[in-house]
């Protein structure tokens, strides 16, 4: 990776203190500008702490050309963030700033502290190093004159600027600051906003049957994501729970950022016994009958499924509960099978997008300078991370992004140079 530092000394205010934000405002000035960070929240990285279950997710431990495989919304418009800071780079400068590192499954990369504040932490002592002017303020609009950023205006008055970075991030979590003002701000300067739904967001299920089971985690189980036409659009094997509303848990966030905008009607289909073929689980099925053949049907499955899950198992399969199990057919013996092996549950709608880990729409990529991350709207002005439309599946991919196109703004507006007005004539 090449930091090295531009002669220059522009002025770069970062909007949102933020994954993208910091690491724009760092590089922004380790390149030799003078760099104010905005964050209206009385401190920095507030989401960045609670990503990964509070352990933060760094980044995945594979190829920048594998990181676009795992982003479905644009990822050709990321090839030149990528290329210059690839998960290896971004694993470097965090250890090098003291934050070590380890890879779990999946090439998932975690602090070895399992500590989101370890990152935050690094990216604290960069901001420092670099010397990072960082101010408690919200931004409320971005100051422009003849087609140029001259600054950022706050409630406690303006910040001039040559270069500006926006770095607000999307909807998601709006208790950490997430709130969408960056996209009021883009598209009052003339920038056209996808709108941001959900990616990685719980599902909404059609029915009840989730509701009954609300609090029940399983690991371990193999579920399919299937669309109107009964095309299975994605498969995992993992953990996942059922809540009050219907679905969560890993697999369930990968699935739905598989679902396609406008479309509504899909299926989860889960197979509670993944490692058991057909063949097998009748043989256990039978086993546990014959164990329990004078008992009634009801009491004879707490060896083969969780509690909460066996009256609503055992409705689906359409036996009497009461029935004894000396009694149960062959024809009903298969259709407890074929319940346990392809538990479906349709799906509603996704969670609302506060709900989700990542937001999927923004700034229309179209209109910036992917080389740059710089608008072709408005000199000077810079996007990075999740305020951009892109998104990417779990596993680290989306902070990497917001590592990749952070230092590519960050870069970028350090070395901007204005036509000054004798050049002009």
């Amino acid at each position: 990776m090449n930091m090295t530092p531009l002669n220059g000394s522009n002025k770069v205010v970062v909007v949102g203190g933020g994954a993208a934000g910091m690491m724009a405002a760092g590089m922004a000035a380790q390149a030799g500008a003078q760099v104010t960070l905005l964050e209206q929240n009385g401190r920095l990285g507030k989401k960045l702490l609670i990503t990964g279950k509070g352990r933060c997710n760094v980044t995945n431990d594979c190829a920048w050309q594998d990181v676009l495989q795992s982003v479905p919304t644009n990822p050709r418009f990321l090839y030149s963030a990528l290329a210059g800071f690839s998960p290896a780079d971004a694993k470097n400068f965090f250890e090098d700033y003291g934050c070590a590192l380890k890879t779990e499954r999946g090439n998932r990369v975690f602090p070895v502290s399992d500590r989101s504040q370890s990152v935050l932490d690094a990216l604290e002592r960069f901001l420092r190093e670099t010397h990072v002017r960082v101010l408690t303020r919200r931004a409320a609009e971005i100051a422009v004159s003849d087609g140029r950023v001259t600054g950022v205006k706050t409630a406690e008055g303006p910040v001039p600027a040559d270069c500006v970075i926006l770095a607000t991030g999307g909807l998601s979590y709006p208790a950490t600051g997430s709130t969408g003002s960056g996209y009021a701000m883009a598209r009052a300067l003339g920038h056209t906003i996808i709108e941001p739904v959900g990616s990685l967001v719980p599902l909404v299920e059609k029915g009840h049957d989730c509701a009954k089971m609300q609090g029940l985690a399983l690991k371990n189980i193999a579920v399919k994501l299937v669309n109107a036409k009964g095309r299975t659009v994605y498969e995992d094997f993992g953990e996942l729970l059922f809540t009050h509303f219907g679905l969560s848990g890993p697999v369930i966030l990968s699935a739905s950022a598989h679902m396609a905008r406008g479309e509504d009607s899909y299926t989860v289909k889960i197979d509670l016994k993944p490692a058991l073929d057909e063949k097998t689980l009748d043989a256990r099925i039978l086993r546990d009958f014959s164990a329990a053949q004078n008992r009634d049907f009801e009491n004879s499955l707490s060896a083969l499924l969780p509690k909460s899950m066996i009256p609503v198992v055992i409705a689906r399969s359409g036996i009497d509960p009461m029935q004894k199990v000396n009694s149960i057919t062959k024809q009903q013996r298969r259709a407890l099978l074929e319940t346990i092996k392809c538990f479906s549950v349709p799906i509603a709608c996704k969670a609302p997008v506060e709900d989700a880990i990542v937001t999927s729409g923004g700034v229309k990529v179209s209109e910036v300078n992917a080389k740059t991350m710089e608008s072709k709207k408005i000199a000077g002005l810079y996007f990075a991370g999740e305020l951009l439309d892109v998104d990417a599946y779990t596993g680290g991919f989306n902070l990497q992004i917001a590592w990749a196109t952070g230092r590519l703004a960050g870069l970028s507006a350090a070395a901007k140079e204005f036509q000054s007005p004798e050049d002009a004539t």
